[in-house]
């Protein structure tokens, strides 16, 4: 960086406000069609419209109906908090829709991505411009930033650019107190990153260490042990702060069985797969891949990974040339840093926590490093734009050699044949090579042709823009044509929540949307066993692991599992089928699911009804203990799934709550174990005469009443979790542990019994209470510093003291900041004695002095093309001469 000029003031000139607009008119430009296309929405594809559109509708809907505890539609129920701060419940972004009603959430998807697009352009600006001699060359980073094959992908995953959005805030910070040590900013920064997303907080922690340490052994920075401390202490309480989200989730997270497989053994040395090294460097190279579908490496086993981190218009060129510089500085080092942890499972692992399933979603933190070093070679001089422009040209021909000319031998059905390539998709594949090669040449003209800086800044925001725009456009194009149900289905009958279903007790039951749309039911807000959502309360997960259906992302039983509809108290089946025959002849998918019949047809579904419903809430004779249970096979000849059966037939209770029931329930006969079709039937009809005959959910958990006829347990198969409590008539009650990860109370004979179970989101008291010490913490800390005196700054070697920079100082960035002037007073130099008045020296005439200029030899530009530097700041040349004599 360079000493700056005194610059014009007006908002005109306010760069911050110029990366805001910048970013929004090329976010604006991007979206527009597709939200005009699309009727005021935006709808892409997969996880986008299935996941985050149906969150935002009953996030906004639970926040302002105050249901902010216990979900009953979000799968068999969930923690609202732990659930959902992950995906929004910490962004600002969704908060502004809580204002508004809900009908208008969906036409908001696109105007919010806009936005965040225009927030990054403005975060990746505050944290680049304090390294580059131009606010114009800043800009040109900020926009690579914000736009970056890691922001167009992740698209797809909505609640991911406020990651985008918030990091650079946090090394700004960083770097704020490191040089000009102002305080409480970074304390502040902490507690924004921890708030709105904790999973991607991890990975900040991550980097913010590694390039703290690195560029302390590099020498950009001095810190005393004060400092240090004091340091350490923002970021505590930073972390303290956001405890009032931190909490809750930390206590719903742990429960869930994806976050207890470490990295180990081989695969934290070597990637399991070795197209998957090929897939992280070409991600470098070319634009992104759709999550959903791996063109260049079908076979890696990234999908959904967020393997994007190219650069527009310039993808690897200024990073090549940056790195090929011969030159001492901190980001150098770092960018072989972070190659090298994206290429060592282990490493990559150490942003998510060691966690062993791949993912590149950190990347974001590699392309803001990629910008800045982009933008640093434009204003460097000594870069060979040539040379790099050579080896970008020929990584990117040879992997498109490689990939697309490679033989391959195929046999199909016996017959061998041979192809060329190994992509997937040949048309797609050489649309993103032509985009690179066209972007290649693109650079090559702004260097040729744009001889002066005035146009070569014009030349380079124009291409730039075009660049970004089209590109960013192809790919939403091309997630679009993957969506089958956008507007045959999703839109006509998803989106209306469900309005022309004429069933009255859909709030009350669950219902059961079989092979259709993921998360139908959470469109209609409506309880349901389908569901597709990454964190549910453990016993969810527990219970589903116990019967043999898989629970990973998604609650998704089969119909071979059909005891589990009537032991979940489902009631309606719709099916999406246009054909209408899934149950034609009872045959779907293994097996058939008896006692189901057909109901009607609304809303685009064919609506099956469950003969054999039995209502939430509901008693039983026999209990079996959980090791008996455990004990039993998930699968016989005779019936299939029948672990649940069993469920239908026994309370299935924790062997150490054996005691607890033998009063109230007898063990199951050895002779009735055994299970069948018939016997689920039967099991239905005499758990339904025992049912609750009146069921409801509340903001605060859910309430019922039953007639029985003595003391007896009752069942609801809502998840257990720590925070529920139970009253029966008003007095406190047990909640047991049963039928594997659901709950049931003990209660006495009589007519409408009342029972009513109350949730509190567990941690959230903690939580609150944290973040209000922290709170005052943050307040006496303020109050403290401003009693104290200061302590002159950052210290750096006298020589920067007196204003003259050295050329270590100023390739570390140290340069773009204001010589440090400490307030004592220097010591007096003794006085001297008078020197005599030196004689006049008489000037020269011009015409000799332009003789002398002409005969000086002139410096050597080892740059062969035109260099960019913006009209802001001029470089000192005494600086200038030390730098060349440093190096």
């Amino acid at each position: 960086m360079a000493i700056q000029t005194a610059r014009k003031t007006g908002w005109r000139e306010n760069y911050f406000l110029k990366a805001f607009l910048l970013g929004l008119g090329l976010s604006f430009t991007i979206f527009l069609p597709f939200i005009l296309v699309d009727g005021g929405r935006f709808l892409f594809y997969g996880d986008f419209n299935v996941q985050q559109v149906p969150f935002y509708r009953l996030a906004h809907d639970a926040i302002r109906s105050g249901s902010w505890g216990w979900n009953s539609r979000t799968d068999l129920g969930a923690n609202f908090i732990g659930s959902y701060s992950f995906y929004l419940l910490g962004s600002p972004f969704f908060w502004l829709t809580i204002p508004f009603p809900s009908e208008w959430v969906q036409y908001f998807m696109g105007p919010l991505l806009i936005l965040k697009f225009a927030c990054a352009t403005l975060t990746g600006y505050i944290y680049i411009h304090r390294y580059t001699k131009s606010s114009d060359s800043a800009l040109i980073g900020a926009v690579l930033y914000a736009f970056s094959g890691f922001s167009v992908y992740n698209v797809f995953f909505n609640h991911f650019h406020e990651a985008i959005v918030c990091f650079p805030l946090l090394l700004s910070a960083l770097d704020e107190y490191m040089y000009r040590r102002r305080r409480g900013v970074f304390a502040l920064a902490v507690f924004a990153c921890c708030l709105v997303n904790y999973y991607f907080f991890v990975g900040m922690v991550t980097f913010t260490l590694i390039y703290f340490f690195l560029r302390l052994i590099c020498g950009s920075w001095r810190i005393s042990v004060r400092d240090f401390l004091l340091l350490a202490l923002e970021a505590v309480l930073g972390v303290a702060l956001s405890g009032v989200l931190l909490v809750p989730s930390v206590l719903a997270v742990i429960q869930n069985n994806r976050v207890s497989n470490p990295i180990n053994g081989w695969n934290g040395v070597l990637y399991n797969r070795n197209q998957r090294y090929m897939h992280i460097i070409e991600c470098f190279f070319f634009p992104p891949d759709l999550p959903a579908r791996p063109n260049f490496t079908p076979d890696s086993e990234s999908k959904w990974s967020s393997l994007g981190a190219w650069l527009p218009l310039f993808g690897m060129t200024g990073v090549i040339g940056w790195l090929q510089l011969r030159r001492k500085h901190w980001l150098k080092k770092m960018l072989w840093v972070l190659f090298t942890m994206a290429l060592v499972p282990f490493l990559n692992a150490s942003f998510q926590l060691m966690n062993s399933a791949y993912y590149a979603r950190w990347f974001y933190m590699l392309t803001l490093m990629m910008s800045l070093a982009t933008v640093l070679a434009l204003e460097n001089e000594r870069v060979n734009w040539r040379r790099a422009v050579i080896w970008n040209f020929t990584i990117v021909t040879a992997i498109a050699g490689v990939i697309g000319f490679m033989p391959a031998k195929e046999n199909v059905d016996g017959v061998e044949s041979w192809s060329w390539g190994l992509m997937d998709y040949p048309t797609r594949f050489w649309s993103y090579v032509a985009v690179s090669l066209i972007c290649l040449g693109l650079v090559v003209y702004l260097f040729m042709f744009c001889k002066s800086r005035k146009a070569f800044k014009r030349g380079a925001f124009g291409c730039l823009s075009v660049v970004t725009v089209l590109y960013s456009i192809y790919f939403i194009s091309l997630g679009k044509t993957q969506s089958d149900y956008t507007w045959d289905h999703l839109i006509p009958y998803q989106l209306n929540g469900g309005v022309n279903v004429p069933l009255t007790d859909l709030q009350v039951c669950r219902s059961d949307f079989y092979e259709s749309i993921d998360n139908a039911a959470m469109f209609w807000q409506i309880p349901s066993i389908q569901a597709f959502h990454s964190i549910v309360p453990g016993s969810v997960m527990e219970f589903y692991d116990s019967i043999g259906v898989q629970r990973d992302v998604g609650s998704r039983p089969k119909v071979s599992h059909y005891g589990i509809r009537g032991l979940l108290s489902v009631h309606w089946l719709f099916d999406d089928d246009s054909d209408g025959e899934y149950f034609a002849g009872r045959e779907m998918d293994e097996t058939s699911m008896p006692g189901w019949a057909y109901y009607g047809n609304a809303n685009g579904y064919d609506i099956w009804e469950n003969e054999f419903y039995v209502p939430m809430g509901f008693t039983y004779e026999y209990y079996l203990p959980r090791s008996e249970y455990e004990e039993m096979s998930k699968g016989s000849d005779t019936a299939v799934g029948h672990r649940e059966l069993s469920m239908l037939r026994a309370l299935v209770v924790e062997d150490e709550d054996v005691p607890k029931v033998e009063g109230l329930l007898e063990l199951l006969p050895e002779e009735m174990r055994h299970f069948s079709e018939r016997g689920y039937m039967d099991d239905c009809l005499e758990r339904a005469a025992g049912a609750c005959k009146d069921f409801g959910y509340s903001s605060s958990g859910f309430s019922a009443e039953i007639d029985t006829r003595g003391d007896e347990m009752v069942f609801f198969s809502v998840p257990y979790e720590p925070g529920w409590s139970a009253r029966v008539n008003g007095q406190e009650a047990e909640i047991l542990k049963v039928n594997v990860g659901f709950m049931a109370v003990a209660v006495p004979g009589g007519e409408s019994v009342r029972i009513d179970f109350t949730y509190e989101t567990p941690g959230l008291a903690l939580g609150l209470a944290l973040s209000i010490l922290a709170l005052m913490g943050i307040i006496a800390y303020f109050s403290i510093l401003k009693r104290m005196p200061e302590r002159g700054g950052p210290k750096y070697p006298k020589l920067m003291r007196s204003g003259n920079v050295p050329g270590w100082a100023k390739k570390n960035g140290v340069a773009a900041q204001r010589p440090i002037r400490l307030r004592r007073k220097p010591k007096r130099a003794p006085a001297l004695p008078p020197r005599a008045p030196a004689r006049p020296v008489r000037p020269e005439p011009p015409k000799e002095q332009e003789e002398k200029r002409e005969q000086a030899p002139k410096r050597l530009q080892p740059r062969p093309w035109p260099q960019f530097n913006g009209p802001e700041h001029v470089e000192a040349p005494e600086i200038e001469q030390k730098e060349d004599n440093e190096e």
